[in-house]
């Protein structure tokens, strides 16, 4: 759509009316009304920005965004949900208040399903001109953008392409300097020059028609094979530099914001858990083994530099300690141990590291110090997981790799989603990988042992 920067605020604009329209008509007015809609509206408006929920994608559908949605409206109904205990709402009103909710999220869904719905018919409609596009140049990178091109959906039209060697595709339009005219007598729209297939003097004359002519054009770099899927483009001053693993972590305000999460939430974890569960554990251990009631072992973190990483103790005392992770049925492990591992209660003291600055509540789990030695030579990208502190949870865990390293392929996973999470980070995608934690935990998994 070429008036899709109108999206953003239109779509903004009527989740706002919806919202404030059940508030006011709904909420009880006699409940602090003016400061609990004040505070609905400040809280969508930061949520939204964090989740980064207003994008712009030509490509982008409603089911492209529905995590997006998910994740949304499960912070925000906890920012709702936490409002109660300020404004001094009766408990026989929780139910009420819950279906407020609900309906908040019903009708943003459901202008969210129309929106796509006009969008879509909008685009197919000739009231929506198409974008008509040429490539000039062909390599492997033409089939992965036609992908893009050619779904209605996504409001292009693609022409064909031009390249110095003969084709017999359908879509070949000639070699590249009959592009010139090309793009005039048939009004392109937008030009894509790959750039590996073009000369200088090519390029230079494709930008100079199109700077003269009101055409767009996209260059599609050589990249070699060497892009990856969290590459980003800096400039150092006029030179374009590709940073190939690019990561949101990499930004200033975004480690403040997880530290200044981290230290909530551990302080919590503290403060309201670990004050009163290390005495009770103390108190079980005297029955069951002898030996502290912590235990700490040295772990790489973020760098590979070591730190103490602090746990419940659960093994009899050994000389394997430092060497030999866990097995299943593992003769060291006591019997307050087998609970204490299998809830992932032995994991708590580790909000002590958090607060300690040494990890994060969420990131990849460090390793023990033999371990990095030899799986940062056997195990592709594996120290690119140390570009993070290491997490008391991580994505890998709630995928299922945790524990024991029995297959090659469980270090492996584990290292893919370790570095899925580096690149994709949000503070929203923290909160999700805690929540299925806490939930795999009441359940039981079959690796924690």
């Amino acid at each position: 759509m070429k008036k899709s920067y109108f999206v953003i605020p239109i779509s903004f604009i009527f989740h706002i009316i919806i919202i404030n329209t059940i508030l006011y008509l709904l909420i009880p007015k006699t409940y602090n009304h003016g400061y609990s809609v004040l505070y609905y509206n400040i809280t969508w408006v930061i949520i939204t920005y964090l989740t980064n929920f207003y994008l712009i994608a030509r490509k982008g559908g409603f089911l492209t965004n529905f995590r997006n949605f998910f994740t949304l409206f499960l912070i925000y109904g906890l920012a709702y949900f936490t409002s109660f205990t300020f404004l001094g709402i009766r408990p026989y009103q929780l139910g009420y208040l819950i279906l407020v909710y609900l309906l908040i999220c019903l009708l943003i869904t459901l202008f969210r399903i129309l929106f796509y719905f006009a969008r879509n018919i909008y685009r197919r409609n000739e009231l929506s001109k198409p974008v008509r596009v040429v490539v000039i140049g062909r390599d492997k990178n033409l089939k992965k953008i036609r992908q893009i091109f050619d779904e209605t959906i996504h409001g292009y039209r693609y022409m064909g392409f031009f390249d110095n060697s003969n084709s017999i595709s359908p879509t070949y339009l000639g070699p590249i300097k009959d592009s010139y005219s090309y793009i005039f007598e048939n009004n392109v729209d937008e030009v894509y020059c790959i750039a590996s297939r073009l000369s200088k003097k090519e390029i230079q004359e494709l930008m100079r028609i199109a700077d003269n002519s009101l055409k767009k054009i996209k260059i599609v770099p050589d990249n070699k094979e060497l892009f990856t899927r969290a590459m980003s483009i800096e400039l150092y001053g006029s030179v374009p530099v590709l940073n190939l693993r690019a990561s949101p972590l990499e930004l200033e305000y975004a480690n403040i914001v997880k530290r200044t999460f981290d230290i909530i939430f551990s302080s919590f974890a503290i403060v309201f858990v670990l004050s009163w569960l290390t005495l009770l554990i103390w108190i079980l251990m005297k029955f069951d083994s002898k030996g502290p009631v912590f235990f700490s072992q040295k772990r790489h973190g973020v760098n590979k530099k070591t730190f103490n990483c602090y746990k419940f103790r659960s093994m009899t005392k050994s000389k394997e300690s430092d060497t030999l992770m866990a097995t299943k049925n593992d003769m060291r492990i006591t019997k307050l141990g087998r609970i204490l591992r299998k809830t992932s209660i032995d994991e708590l003291p580790q909000f002590f590291n958090v607060l300690k600055g040494d990890m994060s509540v969420v990131g990849p789990r460090p390793h023990m110090h033999l371990h990095t030695e030899q799986y940062e030579t056997s195990v592709d990208k594996y120290l690119v997981r140390h570009f993070l502190k290491p997490g008391i949870t991580g994505l890998a865990q709630i995928k299922g790799y945790r524990g024991e390293i029995i297959n090659k392929s469980d270090i492996v996973n584990r290292v893919r989603y370790d570095i899925f999470y580096m690149e994709k980070w949000s503070i929203s995608l923290d909160i999700k990988i805690i929540f299925n934690t806490v939930t795999n935990a009441i359940r039981g998994e079959e690796r924690a042992y």
